[in-house]
């Protein structure tokens, strides 16, 4: 995507009239030296002149002067460039000499090919290249060569596009190239390693050798070994330069460093010194540089960031004083230099460039710009013109003023000229789309149009697009989608053309581009386009490709692969072993980047955490491991979640509890970080975030305190109650938050308290009542939903809960205990009363109920902070009139643990109990069991009874007091 630079054309980086001057002589010195003064020609001595240096006209040098004094008829003008008497000149002057040749006829040949493309104004095409290969074959560069006919050989040859890879190309012409450039690559690799005094090469000849090798690999021509070590041995002599470089070669030498390294030059300490000696000369020479040599520099700055450049003071300093520069050129550069600068800037600031004000003014001095010459900007100018805008947008300056305006004018561009875009400008432009949807500028005259325009043109180019253009497509149109884009047939054709693509390309996506490509066929899938032929295909096969780069991948793209793990499974993915090994490949790497995931990363990993563990992902060490390091985060990072990070990160720790989420300290600082946000955050929440967050904190029960609880509820149920586009999934949730809510007041304080959430919960129950007939099969989490608020509100259930029975051995050991202590005791089981979830034990004549509480009634298992879900039952019973036992099972583990409960059940029943033994009654029931009752016959403070009130009971003296902690 953003790979695609604005590259900068020949003619931005050309030395037109450094080595060809009217009449096809070269400056130089007498000892082949380049001088910027006075300009000498070659002598051409007499043919009878004797001597070691002899030389002599060749015949082509008459037409090559004639060239520039006429009209260009290019026929005819390149048939004159390819006749054979020229070739039979330029052998017979090489033979003649031989050892002592240095090439200055055959360099004027080639500046000949140049100024013939020159006056054309284009390179050489396909036909015209041909036949010139045929004419060189036996055009051969020998180490004799002086630097100047070297230089200007390859310079001229490269300008003109003689080395240009045409599709489709004859292997005899590839052949010619191959040969011929090699050995103009010897020749240069064996003066570059002579001493540098008997081989000296100017500044000037530096810049052309630089520029004519960044030109070659920049064109499409392979890297081979020859031009990697012709590049490693000039660089020292650009390093070791005496003379100064004028402000055209330091252009063009940045220019060079920056293309090499993006074709894959490696970084080694010589290219790094070389562009550390020229930043100082861009500030020195800063007043001088022409508005193409301005764009040319930025641009090469930019591309040399964004391949690993340290921005260093040096190199600040010449970013600045460039863009000082701007301003004063603003009006005289052309449609490529506006497009580079852009460019330049928006990638300058995704490296981490500061935005300082000269930036921001050289961005909104450059606009206006963009319109006055929106007709004048080519395919790919709009295209990277558009990436850039929409990534500065990105980056925060959407109300730059005249942004809005530049994307308006370039928007009808992309329809008029969208059979001239490449498959790599589709790409970028569909993910600038998407990203000017997501920054709000949806509404962007033209916006839709392009879009529309450009999906038939991905189906057309399928083939043509690169791994990381369909990563970018997807993504977009992933976004796209997720914005409200609709989902047209062109869209979903777009998917499926693209989709088979990724399988036949798997192995050449790199980390990035998988961690979106998974992430977009989540978004797909949550989406609607679960069927689209070759979704799940394309999912198996990037599974294998993330154990592959496990190591490779970023925080965000970790972050972003277990999310899409998450939402996959939730959609309804099979759990198959390539998404199990897949997910536990990843969480050893949580942990490791743990210090270096943002805000949003943080809670989308705890979110997947959660939902994989909803889903059935084991509870294994290596899932608790990052759970914990996230929950850590939280605390440190809570002052920069946005809300629906809040709702999300509530959520998923209520998740995580209720599947079995150990209590921990980080957990308890975590939900106390989050919970003052709330509030903060209140206005800015969206209807689903405050469901979200009220189902949470009804979760979480007693691990948040009561006075909390309530103070966020008050903050939080307005908003719902009147919000008539909730789904009924979003009204049972909210209906069970608020029935918990009511649930704690009632077991704590008077019930008339609670009057005021009741209303609420008699509203939501009554918009459920509206779709009971609509949905007679309403899942079991619904019924009980539903059954509860009835059985709260005093209504008619309207239908019968079917709730599954589960009995435990803690409890069945219990209860035979209790039979054979009291046989005459009649004991029930699994009994569900006034339709609610059935009771461990009840004792029917006694109107008694006995819940025996395993670690999943508890937070974190810790037998002493209650759920939500416990704390609802509990009450629901109690408003009906039953009295209950609460048995922590870690009590239960022998008889002699046992028998303190059932000598308190006999006291409770009117059965004597009998002697305790060595067993503290009031020790073991303070810590661990609760007895609730109807109020009308308990007035305890707290709804249940404590073991001070039951000892006062027994012995007839005053306990105590121990007032349990809502917390």
């Amino acid at each position: 995507m953003d790979r695609s630079s604005a590259g900068i054309s020949g003619q931005y980086a050309r030395s037109d009239n450094y080595y060809n001057r009217p009449g096809g002589h070269a400056a130089s010195s007498r000892r082949g030296r380049y001088r910027y003064a006075t300009v000498r020609q070659w002598d051409t001595p007499s043919r009878t002149a004797p001597g070691r240096n002899e030389f002599y006209h060749s015949s082509f040098t008459r037409s090559s002067q004639h060239l520039q004094y006429r009209s260009v008829n290019p026929a005819q003008d390149f048939n004159t460039l390819t006749r054979q008497e020229i070739m039979a000149g330029l052998l017979s002057k090489s033979y003649r000499f031989g050892d002592r040749y240095d090439g200055r006829d055959h360099g004027q040949y080639a500046s000949s090919i140049k100024k013939y493309t020159l006056a054309a104004k284009r390179p050489l095409n396909r036909a015209e290249q041909g036949q010139l290969m045929r004419f060189l074959q036996n055009f051969t560069a020998t180490r004799s060569w002086n630097w100047l006919s070297l230089t200007t050989t390859l310079h001229s040859f490269t300008s003109a596009g003689v080395f240009t890879p045409h599709k489709p190309m004859d292997e005899r012409v590839k052949l010619t190239q191959a040969h011929l450039l090699s050995a103009l690559l010897d020749a240069i690799i064996f003066k570059c390693n002579q001493k540098a005094e008997t081989s000296y090469i100017g500044a000037q000849g530096v810049a052309n050798l630089l520029w004519a090798m960044a030109k070659l690999v920049d064109s499409g021509q392979e890297r081979k070994s020859g031009l990697n070590e012709a590049v490693a041995v000039l660089l020292p002599h650009m390093n070791a330069q005496q003379d100064p470089f004028i402000p055209q070669h330091i252009a063009n030498l940045l220019w060079a460093m920056a293309k090499l390294v993006d074709n894959g030059q490696e970084r080694t300490p010589g290219l790094n010194e070389a562009v550390a000696r020229l930043l100082p000369d861009v500030n020195a020479q800063k007043t001088h540089f022409k508005p193409q040599e301005i764009a040319s520099l930025l641009w090469a700055m930019a591309k040399l960031v964004d391949n690993g450049q340290e921005q260093t003071p040096a190199f600040n300093e010449a970013v600045a004083a460039l863009l000082s520069r701007v301003n004063a050129h603003k009006d005289r550069f052309n449609a490529q230099g506006i497009t580079n600068l852009l460019w330049a800037m928006a990638k300058l600031v995704g490296n981490g460039q500061e935005q300082t004000a000269g930036l921001k003014e050289t961005v909104i001095v450059l606009l206006p710009c963009v319109n006055a010459l929106k007709d004048r900007f080519i395919p790919q100018h709009i295209a990277n013109l558009l990436w850039a805008m929409a990534k500065l947008v990105d980056y925060g300056q959407e109300r730059t003023p005249g942004l809005k305006e530049a994307v308006a004018a370039l928007l009808p561009n992309v329809n008029a000229q969208k059979d001239q875009f490449n498959a790599q400008a589709i790409a970028n432009l569909l993910w600038v789309m998407a990203k000017l949807v997501g920054s709000g500028l949806e509404r962007a005259p033209g916006l839709k149009e392009a879009v529309a325009t450009l999906l038939p043109q991905v189906i057309a180019k399928k083939a043509n697009f690169k791994p990381q253009g369909i990563a970018n497509l997807l993504w977009a149109m992933a976004k796209l989608v997720d914005y409200g884009q609709e989902r047209t047939p062109g869209l979903k054709e777009a998917v499926a053309a693209l989709l088979p693509n990724v399988n036949a390309q798997k192995d050449q996506f790199n980390a990035q581009a998988i961690a979106n490509l998974l992430w977009v066929m989540a978004k797909l899938v949550g989406s609607g386009l679960e069927r689209a032929p070759g979704l799940k295909e394309a999912v198996a096969t990037l599974l294998p490709q993330v154990i592959a780069k496990k190591a490779n991948f970023k925080p965000q793209g970790i972050a972003n692969l277990l999310w899409a793990m998450a939402k996959l499974v939730d959609y309804g993915q099979e759990r198959t072993p390539g998404l199990k090994e897949t997910v536990a490949a990843l969480l050893p790497h949580v942990n490791a980047h743990k210090a270096h995931f943002k805000p949003q990363e943080i809670a989308n990993l705890l979110w997947a955490m959660a939902k994989l563990l909803d889903n059935g992902q084991e509870r294994t060490p290596e899932l608790k491991e990052p759970v914990v390091a996230l929950l850590s985060h939280v605390n440190i990072q809570k002052a920069h979640f946005k809300p629906q990070e809040i709702a999300n990160l509530l959520w998923a720790m209520a998740k995580l509890v209720d599947n079995g989420q150990e209590w921990t300290p980080e957990l308890n600082e975590a939900v106390a970080a989050l919970l003052p946000r709330v509030n903060a955050q209140k206005a800015n929440l969206i209807p689903q975030e405050t469901v979200n967050l009220l189902w949470a904190m009804a979760k979480l029960g007693e691990l948040i305190e009561l006075n909390v609880v309530t103070s966020t509820f008050k903050s939080l149920v307005y908003r719902i109650s009147g919000n008539p586009q909730f789904s009924q999934q979003a009204i049972l949730m909210s209906l069970w938050g608020v029935m918990v809510c009511c649930a704690r007041l009632y077991l704590v304080s008077d019930a008339n308290k609670n009057n005021w959430l009741e209303k609420h919960m008699d509203d939501l129950f009554t918009r459920l009542e509206n779709t009971f007939p609509d949905n007679p099969d309403n899942n079991e989490e619904e019924q009980y939903v539903i059954a509860m608020a009835a059985s709260w509100l005093g209504r008619s259930c309207p239908f019968v809960p079917h709730y599954q029975i589960i009995m435990s051995k803690p409890q069945s050991d219990f209860r035979d205990q209790l039979q054979s202590c009291i046989p005459s005791l009649q004991i029930e089981e699994e009994k569900s009363l006034n339709s609610l979830p059935p009771v461990d034990l009840l004792l029917p004549d006694h109107n008694m109920v006995i819940e025996v509480q395993g670690p999943s009634h508890y937070v974190g298992g810790d037998f002493k902070t209650r759920k939500g879900s416990t704390l609802l039952k509990i009450a629901l019973l109690q408003k009906a009139g039953f009295e209950v036992i609460e048995i922590p099972v870690n009590r239960l583990w022998n008889q002699d643990l046992m028998k303190p409960y059932i000598d308190q059940i006999k006291t409770r029943t009117g059965i004597p109990p009998q002697g305790h033994g060595s067993v503290s009654l009031k020790r073991t029931w303070a810590d661990a069991a609760y007895v609730t009752a109807d109020k009308g016959r308990q007035p305890s403070d707290h709804g249940y009874l404590t073991a001070e009130k039951q000892l006062e009971e027994q012995t007839g003296k005053p306990a105590r007091r121990k007032r349990k902690n809502s917390q």
